[in-house]
């Protein structure tokens, strides 16, 4: 049974900005051994198109990215959205029963999903389907934009601390 786990790079006062926080080469290097060991990703319609930035290889790429966009572009994805029609390769569209979908993966799959996009995650919460929380707080504060938690933070239990690169420190939480 795979486990589904929300997790995001965010500000010390808990927005979620890929524009406002650097992501600094050790933090990078973590974001591709974590995405190459995934069984899959789980999408809300802005997180993925956000992420279709790696579908097409740029000529201005350094090593790196080049290996992060190969890992993301192997590893399967499902994309929940209503207003999307299609969506690019290695991806599938999920437009209802999101709950015995998500249920589903868990079932079929081993190893772990990974959550993208706070909406996303907060519905899934609220369906009782997240199994873990790892929040990436970065040493910046941003006074604005869109928050960790979509709505009322649920109820956790912390189980761990990392450090991760660049001040960055992962904590890891389950439900409670």
């Amino acid at each position: 049974m795979a486990k589904l786990v929300f997790g995001m790079n965010q500000s010390l006062d808990g927005y979620v900005d890929h524009q406002e926080m650097s992501t600094g080469p050790a933090l990078f290097r973590h974001w591709i051994e974590h995405v190459r060991g995934l069984a899959g990703s789980v999408y809300g319609r802005r997180m993925y198109e956000t992420m279709r930035y790696w579908d097409e290889d740029r000529p201005e790429w350094s090593a790196e990215q080049r290996e992060f966009a190969a890992a993301w572009r192997r590893q399967p994805k499902w994309v929940v959205s209503r207003s999307l029609k299609s969506v690019g390769p290695n991806a599938t569209l999920i437009e209802d029963d999101i709950e015995a979908v998500i249920r589903g993966l868990k079932d079929r799959l081993t190893g772990e999903i990974t959550v993208s996009g706070p909406d996303l995650a907060q519905s899934l919460t609220d369906l009782g389907l997240i199994d873990e929380y790892r929040l990436y707080f970065h040493p910046v504060v941003l006074g604005r934009g869109k928050p960790f938690f979509a709505g009322p933070r649920p109820p956790l239990r912390f189980v761990s601390i990392d450090p991760v690169g660049e001040g960055v420190m992962r904590l890891t939480y389950v439900p409670a």
